[in-house]
């Protein structure tokens, strides 16, 4: 028996559906001394591992200044504070270590279409 039957988990409300290729940026809260601030980061989805587990992780990659930088982020972590899809990717496979070796014109992705129409995240209304 893992210790995730043992104790739920519980999902943050603020983490959409998404999945490798998409472009997301994560609002990730980060202490410094005695303040808090959100730290976005924006980027494709490489993989995401672990399933419904409380271990869960997505794996983002962005290009910064030519270099590429891979962050690794727990799906339950309570520092991250939000999840924004702002494009769903179109790709084959679900894990997208190729990537890596790409830049430029190489790297692009797809967008996902729906009846010619590229597929728009949903906008939660408040």
């Amino acid at each position: 028996m893992d210790a995730h039957h043992l104790r739920p988990c519980k999902a943050n409300e603020n983490i959409p559906e998404f999945g490798a290729g998409d472009t997301i940026k994560v609002n990730y809260k980060i202490k410094e001394g005695e303040r808090t601030r959100l730290q976005p980061f924006q980027g494709v989805v490489l993989f995401k591992n672990g399933g419904k587990s409380p271990a869960a992780s997505f794996t983002v990659r962005r290009i910064a200044q030519g270099i590429g930088i891979e962050r690794l982020f727990p799906l339950y972590s309570p520092n991250i504070d939000s999840v924004e899809v702002l494009r769903y990717g179109k790709v084959r496979r679900a894990r997208l270590y190729y990537f890596r070796e790409r830049s430029g014109r190489a790297a692009r992705i797809k967008e996902r279409m729906v009846n010619g129409r590229p597929l728009r995240p949903q906008v939660k209304k408040t």
